[in-house]
C-alpha cells in the first residue's frame, strides 16, 4: 500500500473523529441550555402559583380571624382566579 493513501486515511479518520465529537459537544450544550431554559420557565410558573396559593391563605385567615365561632360565617374567600388548584381537584 502507499504511505500517502495510509497517511491521508488516518488523517480524514481523525478529522471526521473531532468533527463528530464537536457536533455532539454543541449537540449537548443546545440540549443544556433548553432543558434550563425549560427548568427557568417551569420555576416561574410554581413560583407564581405558590404567591398566589399564599394571598389565598391569607385571605381564608383574614377571614377566620373576622368571623368569630360565635357569629355567622359567611361564605369563605373564593381563590384567585388565575390561581391553579387542579392537582386538588378531582
Amino acid at each position: 500500500m502507499d504511505v500517502g493513501a495510509l497517511v491521508g486515511g488516518a488523517a480524514s479518520l481523525v478529522v471526521g473523529a473531532l468533527a463528530w465529537t464537536q457536533s455532539r459537544a454543541s449537540n449537548r450544550r443546545s440540549d443544556f441550555t433548553t432543558i434550563t431554559d425549560r427548568l427557568d420557565r417551569e420555576l416561574k410558573e410554581e413560583r407564581t402559583q405558590r404567591k398566589l396559593l399564599t394571598r389565598a391563605y391569607l385571605d381564608i385567615w383574614k377571614w377566620a380571624k373576622r368571623v368569630g365561632p360565635d357569629t355567622p360565617a359567611g361564605p369563605a374567600p373564593e381563590p384567585p382566579a388565575e390561581l391553579d388548584l387542579t392537582p386538588w381537584r378531582l
